[in-house]
């Protein structure tokens, strides 16, 4: 008998119990079709979909789709290796261009996932003395990409400042303050944020923290992966949306010194994430970053369906006005039915319930009633916190949301 296995089959199995007792087993529903606003759950058949972060429609989209498929055709499954030895095809190159293009910086390098681009970059560009402040509210990537950095690199800090509070008691500003005071930090100060937080809904005030980046000697870093395709007139992002975009090489603007983002999300819904920033920072990625340099390139047919996305979310800006439409229509529409929503200019709209087990149930309910909605809790969110998160698309009509308001109303 193996004594460490029977141990840890027993702390599982004991886990597993708790977890089910408390009626917070999390169940994977299988779709049998693609993503779009309605979708076919097995077992539940056609459901409308809001819980997608499709936000603009794309991830079924014929031109989006036609582009994997000839990626696909044309240069096979995969790359077979990481980048710097063999892995680096023309359409990696082409849809760099694209997101740099699309974030105004002058250079973007693509990673399998957000998760993987954000836990490159602390841990390959912060050295011993540098302090890391983060928003409390910061998605769980970039909290893993600074306890890598401050663990692997001695010497590396790290600050929390309460969500969205710029000024005053536990603010960034008293954390960027601390940091002048405190000798411990001789280098870099990092200051990041989410630009829409995931589960809230809220937007970071990107004007005011790079007014106290400025003042303190800071670098400013933003996750927009919810805001891209949903923030600003033309869906650039949360920076768009503040009036802080500017093409590379144009009149400078105040803006974003390094950016983290999504491809699995508004922009194709395949995979992939990527750095967006300037030509050291992003060449640094590539000599040094160990994701870089031990994973795989993002697959071909996801690189050439994602720069799809991105042309015609340019080209089609009423995507985004209609994104925008949808999601002020929504919140009005669950009020009317007799819930609380956050206010927000974003495509998220959380209906707080606090209990982790009311919330799951309820989104089983609504998947009953034809809607497909999931309740988080802990330890996506904080205890007390559960929510329902409804999401919406730009795929969405105003009798798909009427038809969410009414399946709320039967609750």
């Amino acid at each position: 008998m193996n004594a460490s296995r029977e141990l840890l089959g027993g702390r599982t199995e004991r886990l597993f119990g708790e977890l089910r007792q408390g009626g917070v087993w999390k169940t994977l529903r299988v779709l049998e079709g693609p993503m779009d606003a309605r979708v076919t759950v097995r077992g539940y058949g056609e459901c409308l979909c809001f819980c997608s972060n499709n936000y603009l429609g794309l991830a079924n989209h014929p031109e989006v789709v036609e582009a994997g498929v000839r990626g696909l055709r044309d240069y096979g499954a995969g790359t077979a290796s990481v980048r710097f030895i063999c892995g680096t095809f023309g359409p990696h190159e082409r849809l760099e261009a694209s997101i740099a293009g699309m974030m105004g910086t002058e250079a973007a390098y693509t990673f399998v996932s957000a998760w993987t681009a954000n836990e490159a970059l602390f841990p390959t560009a912060c050295e011993p003395g540098d302090l890391i402040i983060s928003d409390e509210l910061n998605h769980a990537c970039i909290i893993d990409s600074i306890r890598l950095a401050t663990t692997i690199k001695k010497g590396v800090l790290k600050s929390v400042y309460k969500n969205n509070r710029l000024t005053g008691e536990g603010s960034l500003e008293q954390r960027l303050t601390e940091a002048r005071r405190d000798p411990g930090v001789t280098g870099v100060v990092w200051v990041v944020t989410d630009g829409v937080f995931s589960m809230e809904g809220s937007v970071a005030d990107l004007p005011s923290m790079r007014r106290l980046c400025d003042a303190h000697g800071a670098v400013l870093v933003v996750d927009d992966s919810h805001g891209h395709g949903v923030m600003g007139q033309t869906g650039r992002g949360t920076h768009e949306h503040f009036g802080m975009y500017a093409p590379a090489g144009a009149t400078p603007t105040p803006g974003v010194d390094v950016f983290t983002g999504t491809l699995g999300k508004a922009l194709g819904g395949g995979a992939g994430g990527f750095i967006a920033g300037d030509r050291r920072t992003i060449e640094l990625m590539v000599q040094r970053g160990r994701p870089t340099l031990f994973s795989n390139a993002l697959p071909v047919t996801v690189a050439c369906s994602a720069d799809k996305a991105i042309e015609i979310m340019l080209r089609e800006p009423e995507r985004v006005r209609r994104l925008r439409d949808n999601a002020a229509y929504a919140r009005r529409k669950i009020r009317e039915a007799g819930f609380e929503v956050i206010e927000s200019p974003t495509a998220i709209c959380p209906i707080i319930v606090h209990d982790t087990a009311k919330a799951i149930a309820m989104s089983q309910r609504l998947l009953e009633l034809g809607v497909f909605v999931i309740g988080f809790g802990y330890p996506v969110v904080p205890e007390g916190h559960a929510r329902l998160r409804c999401q919406v698309s730009a795929a969405h009509t105003p009798a798909d949301i009427d038809f969410l308001a009414d399946a709320l109303r039967k609750l």
